[in-house]
């Protein structure tokens, strides 16, 4: 599975913007799917989660009631849906994918077998 994370770019602050994460190689339906970020000099952190189910998801508290994640198996896609965006939320955001991660590891980066490269992502005040 070879996994493209794309949309970033830069917005202001109240902006939104949606990253997709689309998957090659073999459909990721039944796949879980996590977002993860890492700003400038920081440690990577978990942002997001979708579960293998597709029914359920998981944000962290710092992204929570501002971003959701949906999929769209027909195209073989995750997205992140990013609204309010805030100076914070600046970082590289990469996607990441796992044919059995349970739920209780979405948010564990290394739960995920396979990664795509970042997208930037940058909010200015």
């Amino acid at each position: 599975v070879q996994l493209q994370a794309s949309g970033g770019g830069s917005v202001n602050s109240g902006g939104s913007l949606r990253l997709s994460c689309a998957a090659s190689g073999r459909s990721i339906r039944g796949y879980g799917v996590g977002w993860f970020r890492q700003a400038s000099e920081k440690e990577r952190e978990f942002v997001g989660a979708v579960h293998r189910s597709g029914s359920s998801t998981v944000y962290s508290d710092a992204v929570k009631g501002r971003f959701t994640i949906s999929r769209d198996n027909a195209e073989n896609a995750v997205y992140l849906h990013m609204n309010n965006l805030r100076p914070e939320d600046t970082a590289a955001y990469y996607c990441a994918a796992s044919p059995t991660i349970t739920y209780s590891s979405l948010s564990v980066a290394s739960s995920y077998y396979y990664w795509g490269q970042g997208t930037l992502v940058t909010v200015s005040s």
